[in-house]
């Protein structure tokens, strides 16, 4: 990994995010709506389903949102790191002695020691 591109890490993690995040709002989900089951009267069942819905809308909204905001980043990270890359092959190409005097090794040769 050390070599990856942190746009494809950045993708990954966010997945990893996504998914613990679905699996955290399907089990809030699931709780509100076992206390809905155990409740006693109809209106406390049909708040505790309410409840159930609107942690699952807002939690759904909440990973979609996540996942946009992960994908914004990797492609801007994506973006400059090309446009980086454009902008130095173009300074290359226009200064030739330039890019070949920073890679040539230096003449002065330190003295072995003895």
């Amino acid at each position: 990994m050390a070599d990856a591109d942190l746009d494809v890490i950045i993708r990954k993690l966010a997945r990893q995010q996504h998914k613990s995040l679905t699996a955290a709002v399907k089990a809030r989900r699931a709780r509100y709506l076992a206390l809905a089951a155990k409740a006693k009267d109809a209106a406390g069942k049909q708040r505790l389903r309410e409840m159930a819905k609107q942690a699952f809308e807002e939690g759904t909204a909440a990973a979609r949102r996540l996942q946009m905001s992960a994908d914004n980043a990797a492609d801007s990270y994506a973006r400059a790191m090309r446009r980086t890359a454009e902008a130095l092959a173009a300074e290359q190409a226009a200064s030739p002695t330039k890019a070949s005097a920073r890679t040539a090794p230096s003449k002065t040769k330190k003295p072995a020691k003895s």
